[in-house]
């Protein structure tokens, strides 16, 4: 056969195979593309010696990988078992299924995926131009020389983004009762951005700690933070081994799956009961309303991607930040987002102080009962709050967090090739298969182009897949009761994480599925729990650069 069809054929095997593999990780809970990666390069030899090229196994992880990205929205959000990189997606895809929602939710993470993948393509020569050398600035030397710094800078203003207003303790509040000090006049200044101009007014240096404090739920989120760095400190040291012989035996797995999939399995258990009818507008959204915040996605994720331990839920709190801040800019009567509890111009520690009319004159007596437990549901799970949530809103970081999940993708496969290091899994396993050909020219490798044409292509057929998967999902909703399907999966990840840990694994789920428990109690952002990462990447990392006699 001549040469150049059989590669042709390699290619488009590759691309098939990686293809359905990454419909599988994407839609199985636990199941991450890292497995499949890390099996492949162990069977790499095996596939060497019956004549499989490796550039054809390297085609199959890449195309696994883009197209996990974009269903594994749906475990997430229709099932509650999400990898780390969706935890974010669990509220929001909750309460658009339970608002009867769900197929635009599934539209418009599709939309999300696509636009992050298309606008990331055109940022990877930018980041070569800022990262790479020969030409380019080299950037990532200088970048490594303040990591830990970095890490730490970016944790502390993703803690300073919480919005939660909570209580202080009474002897607090009595201390500081009269540390307000009211000035004589209005203190204020003037910012020209552009062609508008911006007053910002003081009218006091207000010291008091309340029973309503931004303070006191940014200390709480640190202390959280913290909590869960130090959960995952343990979980790295401690030995993880499959009873079965799985390979890659990790404990960040069920760490991950207690904080984030089980805890909310749990939550869905409590405070639902039935999926209600679902509005099949399955229509992609127009992509006009959502290119600067994808935009603005696939730029973060081009930082956000040659850090080690920031994934895409760190970078979209980062996007809807930057989104709120501008906001208050530009619209004195904008309402900002939260991240995970919706429309934060209440505290959400009153919840009781705000009154909701519900015209129940046409309800009967039960429907009145169920509809008075449901607000009493409200007082310890405000995330479904629907005084503190709006569907656009929800739809918008739904789009945002799976246009960061693919870019951060398509980014860390860009940065390989720019600077030889790997982000990820897949791209560790590829780094360990084959020399990588570094993008030291004006013009990138053809393995790299190659590679890249096979995360286009598995991206565009992965957005008509998410809809017929969807549909398929919700049906199996239709068929299977919700609280029936929520204990099925918890028990199915509990065995998967037996046979992939043992039981050190299962602890370990335990102890994270308690620790996922407290946020939406506390009423603070599940995804301050990423100090489960963030937290050993720095006491590593600071060690290694501030020990220099080497005792730690």
């Amino acid at each position: 056969m001549d040469p150049l069809l059989l590669d042709f054929a390699w290619l488009i095997g590759s691309f098939v195979i990686g293809v359905m593999l990454g419909s599988l990780t994407g839609l199985i809970p636990g199941f991450h593309v890292n497995n499949v990666a890390l099996i492949a390069l162990s069977l790499s030899p095996v596939a060497v010696g019956i004549g499989i090229p490796l550039d054809a196994v390297a085609g199959i992880i890449v195309a696994c990988g883009t197209v996990h990205t974009f269903l594994n929205y749906i475990p997430s959000a229709l099932v509650g078992a999400p990898d780390d990189n969706m935890a974010l997606a669990l509220l929001p895809g909750h309460r658009m299924l339970i608002s009867g929602q769900a197929a635009q939710g599934v539209a418009y993470s599709a939309r999300g995926s696509q636009m992050g993948l298309l606008m990331s393509i055109p940022l990877l020569i930018v980041a070569r131009l800022l990262f790479g050398e020969n030409p380019g600035l080299g950037l990532y030397e200088t970048s490594r020389d303040i990591l830990p710094w970095l890490l730490l800078v970016i944790s502390i203003f993703l803690i300073l983004t919480e919005t939660t207003r909570l209580p202080w303790p009474g002897p607090f509040q009595k201390l500081t009762k009269g540390l307000r000090y009211e000035f004589s006049r209005p203190v204020g200044i003037t910012l020209p951005v552009g062609n508008r101009r911006f007053n910002m007014k003081m009218r006091a240096f207000d010291f008091r700690l309340t029973d309503s404090s931004r303070s006191a739920g940014i200390l709480v989120a640190t202390a959280y933070f913290l909590l869960t760095g130090f959960y995952g400190w343990a979980v790295f040291e401690l030995p993880a081994r499959s009873p079965v012989g799985m390979p890659s035996a990790t404990l960040l797995f069920p760490g991950l799956a207690g904080l984030f999939g089980i805890a909310n399995l749990i939550d869905i258990y409590v405070t639902s009961s039935e999926i209600p009818p679902q509005e099949h507008d399955w229509e992609l959204p127009p992509m006009r309303p959502l290119a600067v915040p994808t935009f603005l996605s696939a730029v973060v994720s081009s930082v956000m991607a040659i850090l080690p331990g920031m994934t895409a839920a760190q970078a979209t709190v980062v996007v809807m930040s930057m989104r709120n801040f501008w906001g208050r800019l530009t619209d004195p009567n904008y309402v900002p987002a939260d991240f995970e509890h919706g429309i934060i111009d209440q505290p959400i520690g009153n919840t009781k102080s705000v009154d909701i009319e519900v015209d129940d004159q046409d309800l009967s007596d039960e429907d009145r009962d169920l509809l008075k437990a449901a607000f009493g549901e409200i007082e310890t799970t405000p995330d479904l709050d629907p005084r503190y949530n709006d569907p656009k809103r929800d739809l918008e970081i739904i789009a945002i967090l799976s246009s960061v999940n693919t870019a951060v993708t398509v980014m860390v496969l860009g940065f390989l090739y720019m600077v030889g290091r790997p982000r990820s899994g897949a791209a560790l396993a590829l780094n360990m298969m084959y020399p990588i050909d570094i993008w030291g020219a004006v013009e990138p490798p053809a393995d790299f182009i190659r590679l890249l044409g096979i995360t286009i292509a598995a991206g565009l057929l992965a957005v008509p897949m998410m809809g017929k998967v969807g549909r398929g999902m919700l049906r199996l909703h239709e068929l299977i009761p919700l609280r029936s399907l929520v204990l099925a999966v918890t028990i199915f990840v509990t065995i998967l994480v037996y046979f992939s840990t043992g039981w050190v694994g299962v602890g370990t789920l335990v102890i994270g599925t308690g620790i996922g428990l407290m946020p939406p109690r506390i009423g603070i952002r599940r995804s301050h729990a990423m100090g489960i990462i963030l937290v050993p990447i720095m006491m590593y990392t600071f060690a290694q650069t501030l020990d220099g006699f080497g005792f730690i």
